[in-house]
């Protein structure tokens, strides 16, 4: 089985318009399509860094004197950049999709196609998984948590019904969660319901959105001048946070403007977004939500 299909893996290259001699951070390696891809680009001079805090990721490590894999959450980017002698690099690739290894297999918990222990955890190492969310939040924060990051309107239901659900026995798999939310999973609507109730634990058990911030604040100290982010997006909430950080380096409001009525800002998008092809999404289903974006660092 494939590790991983890396997705818009051309355009996403392309939009590092990379330089043989430089430097290039991947900072989502999974199966490291992207990141092969990248070296193929590179001179004998060039260089790439590879982050991805899953240690399954490791097996898929590229035997390269031009490349170093860290095992790390791309949160910490700028320190362990720094930590290996880079302190600028030409170019930074993210793709923010769960890997396709990671869907694939049960024990993760990722999929609402099969049964498996409530985990989805990137990090295995992590103390907070899947069932610590589901079995000892409040119903506040189930609440919160389904609202925030899944768009759920019946997020206070769902949080009522699991708080009561749980109070007989714990919620330990994916069967059991399914079964707890039955009422609200509708026939004709349960598969895209149960990728938002998904989408909305998993980005609370990795802390997604918080991790993304810190790194899109980083990007901005460890790119050059000319330096590309090349970036793709699965849902609304990634895609917001990086269309208005490349378009005014903050995630929200306007940046302040001086006297003269003028804007600094440490980004210029390059172009319109990007989006598969349908011929790319009839080979990999995944892809069919990915957007990219790309900026330069001014």
């Amino acid at each position: 089985m494939e590790y991983h299909k890396p997705v818009l893996l051309q355009a996403t290259v392309e939009g590092l318009n990379i330089q043989p001699n430089g430097v290039y951070v991947d900072v989502t390696f999974g199966g490291g399509g992207h990141s092969r891809e990248i070296l193929k680009c590179l001179g004998p001079e060039g260089r790439l860094v590879a982050f991805d805090q899953d240690k399954d990721a490791l097996e898929n490590a590229i035997d390269d004197p031009r490349f170093l894999l860290i095992n790390e959450n791309f949160r910490h980017l700028k320190r362990f950049l720094r930590f290996h002698g880079y302190r600028e690099v030409d170019g930074i690739l993210g793709d923010f999709g769960v890997s396709s290894h990671q869907f694939d297999e049960p024990e993760r918990g990722f999929s609402t196609r099969f049964d498996g222990r409530l985990d989805m955890r990137m990090d295995q190492d992590s103390p907070v998984s899947a069932y610590e969310v589901i079995n000892e939040y409040t119903e506040a924060q189930l609440r919160d948590v389904f609202y925030q990051y899944g768009e759920l309107r019946a997020a206070a239901g769902m949080a009522r019904v699991i708080v009561s659900f749980r109070q007989q026995h714990p919620i330990e798999t994916t069967a059991q969660l399914k079964q707890a939310l039955g009422r609200f999973l509708p026939r004709h609507r349960e598969n895209k319901i149960l990728a938002q109730i998904y989408q909305a634990i998993r980005i609370e058990v990795n802390g997604e959105l918080e991790a993304l911030k810190e790194f899109l604040i980083q990007s901005q100290d460890v790119l050059k001048p000319g330096g590309r982010l090349s970036l793709i997006s699965y849902h609304s909430l990634e895609d917001r946070l990086v269309k208005r950080f490349m378009r005014n380096g903050l995630f929200e409001g306007e940046p302040e403007k001086d006297v003269f009525g003028r804007v600094s800002v440490p980004f210029k998008p390059v172009g319109k977004f990007i989006i598969p092809s349908e011929d790319e999404i009839q080979t990999n289903n995944r892809a069919r939500s990915a957007k990219l974006r790309i900026a330069e660092r001014l």
